[in-house]
């Protein structure tokens, strides 16, 4: 055991606007599982975590007039849902990860990172370079001898004018001064505490407008903690039905065209009874449908508005579509990863996703404490990029105890039957002394539920 924090757990908990005194309720347990890297991703992942458990015995205790349970975080558990995609089976089926041109290529002087696992995406990059699709084995190799042609920064601007996805490998760089995270009290609607219950949000409200992982991380996670979690995509864009098999535990999931009139009702109706409103997707791409976040807190004072995006709100990057691994890319994490070979390498863990993803839920999570003690809305902000500065520039590594056999810890998974069928899973790594140790109800189909409350 190693009791109380490490400075890496303290700083997430400061960004978080925290009491320092909490910190003492925090210990980790357990031998350390995921793989080494250069970089202190360990550290990343458990703090994470910690200050989101921390942050959800804090509420309990405001709701339950009692003092703050311990939290005892399992960096085992910690190392195994920070991996939970590749731990999933499906009827024993391991799931689909990154489609075949996803990936890194090499380039005319350098290296360029692609992510085209949505069928959109794959056919905006491919015209971007001017390609054809075709079988799989032919396209990889369309693409490789192409891009072997050309710069890696014109790869990456030819992909973002087309609404495609790459990346050029980036070297490393001074930190960009992106925040870790970033609340703001929006209004002067009054205090509403919470009534009295076992789970820190029991009658929370929460709706989810975010997809692949960061996002559906942080509302999986509220779900586990009580939530009402309902999950709206838009009709039009397809989902991974594997990536939403892991991270849809405890939720509903629904479609909504929110530019249709007769479904945009519908969600205003959603809306006028939500705690909590979560964005995933790139800053502005929902202003235009009248769901900014100043708007929404406009019409529902009081509300919590979480808005994650890639690359942060300033800098060059602002605004552009992105994933944890292009993230990985742009910012220079990749190339402290490379291999012996100079290819460029990745983090043992889309640790971007899965840690901006509890620190999301945290910062929900604290907002509703302070929401019930002082009143107003709160308006959040975090960035993939934030975390990566954090990583890069924020995090010092702690010596750890050796991991048990050659290969570190054996997971400990656990298995339920579902609509999609029997699912072994990694349980959540979440959690305080008598709190939840499981989600209420497995993932459903996605987008089948009903858009209603429960």
């Amino acid at each position: 055991m190693t009791p109380g924090p490490d400075a890496a757990t303290a700083h997430a908990w400061t960004a978080l606007g925290g009491d320092d005194a909490l910190l003492e309720r925090v210990s980790f347990h357990g031998p350390p599982g995921l793989p080494d890297a250069r970089l202190p991703v360990r550290e990343l992942a458990r703090a994470t975590v910690a200050a989101c458990s921390l942050a959800a015995a804090e509420l309990t205790a405001a709701r339950g007039g009692r003092a703050v349970p311990a939290v005892r975080t399992d960096e085992d558990a910690v190392a195994t849902a920070f991996v939970s995609e590749r731990h999933l089976r499906i009827d024993g089926r391991a799931a689909t990860t990154f489609a075949p041109l996803s990936g890194f290529w090499r380039t005319a002087d350098g290296w360029v990172r692609t992510h085209a696992n949505y069928p959109h995406h794959r056919a905006r990059l491919l015209a971007a370079l001017g390609l054809p699709d075709g079988e799989d084995e032919a396209a990889v190799h369309r693409l490789a001898a192409v891009l072997r042609e050309l710069p890696a920064e014109q790869v990456q601007e030819r992909a973002y004018a087309a609404g495609a996805l790459a990346v050029a490998v980036a070297a490393p760089g001074p930190a960009a001064g992106h925040p870790l995270v970033e609340a703001v009290r929006v209004g002067e609607a009054a205090a509403r505490p919470l009534a009295g219950a076992s789970l820190p949000c029991t009658g929370i409200r929460v709706l989810d407008l975010t997809r692949v992982i960061a996002g559906p991380v942080a509302t999986r996670t509220l779900a586990l903690f009580g939530a009402d979690v309902l999950r709206i995509d838009p009709p039009h864009l397809p989902e991974s039905a594997d990536a939403h098999a892991d991270t849809g535990f405890g939720k509903r999931s629904t479609r909504l065209d929110l530019a249709a009139p007769a479904d945009r009702a519908v969600f205003e109706d959603l809306l006028a009874g939500a705690d909590v409103v979560v964005t995933g997707y790139r800053p502005g791409a929902l202003d235009r449908l009248g769901l900014a976040p100043e708007a929404l807190l406009e019409r529902r004072p009081g509300l919590v508005v979480g808005q994650l995006d890639a690359w942060g709100r300033s800098g060059r990057w602002a605004g552009r579509r992105g994933f944890d691994s292009l993230v990985q890319a742009g910012t220079g994490i990749a190339t402290i990863e490379a291999g012996p070979d100079g290819r460029p390498g990745a983090l043992p863990a889309q640790a971007l996703d899965h840690g901006t993803g509890y620190l999301l839920a945290a910062a929900v999570l604290r907002a509703l404490t302070d929401r019930g003690a002082t009143g107003g809305g709160r308006l959040l902000r975090l960035s993939l990029a934030g975390t990566a500065d954090w990583l890069l520039h924020g995090i010092r590594p702690v010596v750890a105890e050796a991991a048990a056999g050659p290969s570190g810890p054996v997971p400990r998974l656990a298995e339920r039957d579902s609509p999609i069928g029997r699912l072994r899973y990694a349980p959540p790594p979440a959690g305080y002394e008598g709190g939840p140790t499981d989600w209420s109800r497995p993932p459903g189909r996605w987008g089948t539920d009903a858009p209603v409350w429960s």
